[in-house]
């Protein structure tokens, strides 16, 4: 299977130029940083707070707010099932009256009307990973959550030896991010008529559902071959149910992120591939996109920050290295 291999951090920020530019060279957003002597709040408002994901998108929203002089608010809820907390979040920020909000939104129906609002006040949404159903934001700088998913299922199916049972732990029902990666996995696993998907289920973005779940699973169809996780809770949750099950290396597990606990996953064999984002480049571009919309330029409607299958051997690479911040 090919492939796709990232540019890594350096070649990525000449990507940056080429989607929302900015950065210590570019003396419009640092005077955007500030008007009237009161520094530009821009709002990232994440799924949750807790996943190694969301803080490596901090860290790249804060370098470029860094570089360009403007104050970064971070809020969001706990858990990424509580579209209602951060429904109200959002209301907080437009009554705040900060420049722009960066938004990851729990649900793309539910984050809606909020964002609607938030245009309305005059305050410009960009969605960052996950986005809303409406053409209101102003861009979405995410993942190709259908493909990155789909080269998931390819991977699984070749360490199956593409036949076999195989089971899918999404993330939740209602997220767009979660949606897209099940379209794109049964894409992927589509085209092996000799594998079956024998049971989904789903992780709520959290390690201890994805473990019992995932024990279900195993309990349930003691022939499964492989599993696909879709995100971060649900493959560090995977990964503890193969360890007490004792089935790791021996139903193959193919996941999506790139946490510590993944990693160290990957490096022991109980998880044989991971899906990689780039959060990091979410959360730069996301801020200096704001900072154009914020000038009055246009910026692209989806700005796509790439995915790559990283495999315990990869792990050496230093393009890989620098994708993962290790």
């Amino acid at each position: 299977m090919r492939r796709i291999l990232s540019l890594g951090m350096a070649v990525g920020m000449i990507a940056l130029l080429a989607g929302c530019g900015g950065g210590p060279a570019d003396p419009a957003a640092s005077e955007e940083g500030a008007k009237d002597g009161k520094k530009v709040e821009i709002a990232l408002v994440p799924m949750g707070l807790s996943h190694q994901f969301w803080i490596t998108m901090k860290e790249g929203a804060e370098a470029a707010a860094a570089e360009t002089g403007v104050t970064l608010l971070w809020q969001g809820p706990a858990k990424e099932a509580e579209f209602d907390k951060q429904i109200n979040i959002v209301q907080d920020l437009v009554v705040r009256k900060v420049a722009a909000i960066l938004l990851a939104a729990c649900d793309e129906n539910a984050l809606v009307d909020a964002v609607n609002q938030a245009d309305r006040a005059g305050i410009p949404v960009i969605c960052v990973d996950s986005g809303v159903a409406s053409d209101t934001p102003k861009s979405l700088i995410a993942t190709d959550n259908v493909l990155g998913a789909r080269k998931g299922a390819e991977e699984l199916a070749r360490l199956i030896g593409e036949e076999g049972e195989v089971g899918l732990v999404s993330v939740a029902k209602g997220i767009g991010t979660s949606e897209l990666r099940e379209k794109g996995f049964f894409e992927g696993i589509g085209q092996f008529p000799k594998i079956r998907v024998v049971s989904v289920q789903y992780s709520q973005a959290d390690m201890g559902t994805a473990m019992n779940v995932t024990l279900d699973m195993l309990t349930g169809n003691p022939g499964i071959k492989g599993i696909f996780a879709a995100n971060e809770a649900g493959t560090v949750g995977a990964a503890q149910a193969l360890r007490a099950a004792g089935k790791a290396g021996t139903v193959k597990l193919v996941g999506f992120d790139a946490s510590e606990q993944e990693i160290e996953a990957l490096k022991e064999d109980v998880a044989q591939a991971l899906v990689v984002q780039n959060p990091y480049r979410m959360g730069y571009e996301g801020v200096m996109c704001a900072l154009k919309v914020l000038r009055g330029e246009s910026i692209p409607k989806r700005i796509d920050t790439g995915v790559t299958v990283v495999r315990k051997a990869d792990l050496e690479s230093p393009e890989i290295r620098k994708l993962l911040r290790l």
